[in-house]
């Protein structure tokens, strides 16, 4: 695999990157810039190549020994029975052999079929160098060996073992020849018996031993593709973490930083490395660390207008001269923290039900049986009435905590927002003995669809209208509401906008007011806008708080759209033409 490389030029390039000393790009980067094809290696063909290059040098230096052999000032060594076949013989295998080494280069013919070529041109010279060379036979037939051995690694075994037959047939053919002509009357048919049966054999071992070779060669380049990919994931885990990543040498020199270290240290500059200079401070608490090896995680202010952060300090197991530093956000471990006690005190209030709900319902039932009767006095009356009242709250604030624990599964369905707003206001109208001047309604000419589950939207909205009945109102004045279903702009998502005419929510309390158990009032229990924000972001929609020019406060939830739903004459036609 290509060794990638490459130098941050500025902190937008820093952006989505794990930078190590050489500043390597990251995963993302490589495969927006590469194919996955070419990631992969291509080591067989390489490997016949470097075989192929290798095979040709051989085969010239085995030409150039059979030109010095019949050109050079060597008469007691050879005898020539042919002079003019062997010197024109050996000069042209000499062209020949730079000729298939410049082809196996530059040429894109196929491997085994240069190999084929040159190995037949082995052949017939091998044998016509035995016949016009009396005294070489046995080094010719020797460096023949070779080339066959050499062939059969890249040839197929068919190909290979024809011309380990064909070398062998020749070279008992040749020696047959030369005794019909009384041209060799030394030699002895034995040699040329197991030069052919060595050929043989030897071409078929040098094949299975070159597909071995070839077979765990790709084995070995597949698995280093495999660990090659498991890095580069490894290493896009790492970047994509919340939790900041930093790795230090002895000398507290940053040689790795993920993205969101990077940008809870302030997004430094990639020369900035030393982290004395990216944060003394967590550069103090590292080195008490190291000396005392005593984890200190409270919150820390790595540089200003950035979250404050818990660092915890590791040494890696295969070294010890590199530390790994973690810096958690504290305000990701204060939301942890905070969903865990939200979670147990559901468990809580779920067992402790029956023991508040049962009382207050019989004191409830208790006091409106008392004020019923014609001889309760007018001032004992109105203490019933604070009983009857009181409880009624109890009970808002118990139902309320238990909705934190009875988080039912959404079961989202399409709606039509105009009509259900509609029948909505007049049923809540209805059962809470509202004035009907109070509500206004508004809804678009088009009908507006939207996925959410109807009884928990009903849930949302009856905590916002009673949200702004009790604080959306002008002292000494009636309330005034206003609901409407809309879109937000052409092509928009379909929200529904409750809007009350008040004091409004001041601009210091805006973050908080959806958090639980925040409320600006003695009486209220400051569930209702968290349980509202729950049971929407359980639905895919979304409630924000807008404030209105003039006065007042809006909450707005925008829900996910669906399509209106189609006739069962367009279903029917519609599925007529998915099945042509």
């Amino acid at each position: 695999m290509a060794k990638r490389t490459g130098k941050g030029k500025s902190n937008s390039a820093l952006r989505g990157r794990l930078y190590s000393r050489e500043s390597r790009p990251s995963f993302a980067d490589s495969l927006a810039r590469m194919p996955l094809s070419s990631a992969l290696p291509t080591g067989i063909d390489a490997a016949h190549r470097r075989e192929l290059y290798f095979f040709t040098l051989y085969r010239v230096m085995q030409a150039a020994m059979l030109v010095l052999a019949t050109h050079g000032p060597f008469d007691g060594l050879v005898n020539l029975t042919h002079p003019q076949l062997a010197r024109w013989l050996s000069l042209v295998y000499l062209l020949l052999s730079v000729v298939f080494l410049l082809l196996g280069r530059r040429s894109k013919l196929p491997l085994p079929r240069q190999v084929a070529m040159a190995l037949a041109v082995d052949i017939a010279v091998a044998l016509l160098a035995k016949y016009s060379i009396i005294g070489v036979e046995s080094g010719i037939s020797l460096l023949l060996l070779v080339n066959l051995g050499a062939a059969a690694v890249i040839l197929s075994l068919q190909a290979s073992l024809a011309f380990a037959i064909a070398a062998a047939a020749g070279t008992v053919g040749e020696y047959v020849y030369s005794q019909l002509g009384d041209q060799a009357s030394g030699r002895t048919l034995a040699p040329a018996v197991m030069y052919a049966v060595t050929y043989l054999a030897i071409s078929l071992l040098c094949h299975l031993l070159g597909r071995q070779m070839r077979e765990s060669a790709a084995l070995a380049d597949l698995r280093g593709a495999e660990l090659a990919s498991l890095s580069q994931l490894n290493e896009l885990i790492i970047r994509r973490m919340r939790t900041g990543v930093l790795v230090l040498d002895r000398v507290a020199h940053v040689r790795l930083m993920n993205e969101a270290a990077w940008m809870l240290l302030g997004e430094p500059k990639p020369d900035q490395r030393q982290l004395e200079v990216l944060s003394p401070l967590l550069h103090q608490r590292w080195r008490r660390w190291r000396g005392d090896q005593q984890q200190d995680t409270g919150p820390l202010a790595l540089v200003a207008d950035r979250p404050l952060v818990s660092p915890h300090f590791a040494t890696l197991a295969m070294s010890d001269e590199l530390f790994v530093v973690f810096l958690d956000d504290s305000a990701l471990v204060s939301r942890r923290a905070e969903e865990l006690t939200l979670s147990t005190l559901g468990r809580l209030s779920a067992s402790i039900a029956h023991e508040v709900r049962n009382p207050l319902a019989a004191i409830h039932h208790a006091a409106q049986l008392l004020e019923e009767s014609t001889d309760l006095p007018s001032t004992d009356r109105r203490l019933v009435e604070i009983i009857v009242n009181h409880c009624g709250r109890m009970n808002d604030t118990v139902e309320n905590v238990l909705a934190l624990s009875r988080r039912e599964r959404s079961r989202p369905e399409s709606i039509e927002l105009a009509h259900w707003v509609q029948r909505f206001v007049e049923e809540f109208k209805t059962s809470h003995f509202i004035d009907r001047n109070a509500f206004l309604t508004s809804a678009g000419q088009r009908p507006l669809h939207a996925v959410i589950d109807p009884q928990q939207l009903h849930q949302v909205l009856s905590a916002l209208i009673q949200n702004a009945l009790t604080y959306g109102r002008l002292p000494d004045h009636p309330a005034r509401i206003a609901i409407s279903a809309r879109q937000l702009g052409e092509g928009g998502a379909p929200v529904i906008e409750v809007i009350d005419r008040g004091p409004g929510v001041p601009a210091a309390v805006v973050a908080s007011i959806f958090e639980p158990f925040y409320t600006t009032s003695e009486f209220g229990s400051g569930l209702g806008l968290y349980i509202a924000r729950q049971l929407c972001e359980a639905n895919q929609a979304r409630l924000d708080y807008v404030s209105v020019a003039g006065g007042g406060s809006c909450f707005r939830i925008t829900l996910a759209r669906a399509q209106p739903l189609r006739s069962p004459r367009e279903s029917a036609l519609g599925m007529l033409a998915i099945k042509t």
